[in-house]
């Protein structure tokens, strides 16, 4: 079995800003964060542990990840991640995933805590702005590729 831990230290850069982020301009003229667009893709396409597994557990909390929306997904200590998402009805959703991010297949066994529905309380957070901007994404076409 090849190693993860190449890929996984790649997502960590990805994840704590070493790389460079910026808002993409959809052809419909919607500005997103360009990192609503990599983890949006990121949870439909990728083979890492962590996405197939977050996969799996958003389809148990009744999303359809091919139609979820990614805002956010930010290590946020030792051995879990903050994440927010949005779903096919434009329910937002907040919560932590719990995982041992040093054992090598350890997102294997993640599991989602304060599953909490926010749609009523977003625009008070502090990811506002990127929750609005990928709402707005969401009714176009790119958001379905």
């Amino acid at each position: 079995m090849v190693s993860q831990l190449p890929k996984l230290m790649a997502y960590r850069q990805l994840l704590s800003g070493w790389l460079p982020f910026a808002a993409s301009r959809t052809d419909h003229g919607v500005m997103v964060s360009s990192i609503v667009v990599q983890y949006t893709d990121l949870l439909r396409t990728s083979d890492y542990d962590l996405w197939i597994r977050l996969r799996e557990l958003l389809r148990v909390q009744g999303l359809d990840p091919d139609r979820t929306i990614v805002v956010d997904l930010l290590q946020e200590g030792p051995d879990h991640e903050d994440g927010q998402v949005i779903s096919e009805e434009g329910r937002i959703y907040r919560f932590t995933l719990y995982y041992d991010q040093a054992a090598e297949n350890g997102a294997r066994s993640a599991r989602l805590d304060r599953w909490t529905d926010i749609t009523d309380t977003w625009r008070r957070g502090s990811l506002a702005t990127r929750t609005a901007d990928a709402i707005a994404w969401m009714s176009s076409p790119e958001s379905l590729t």
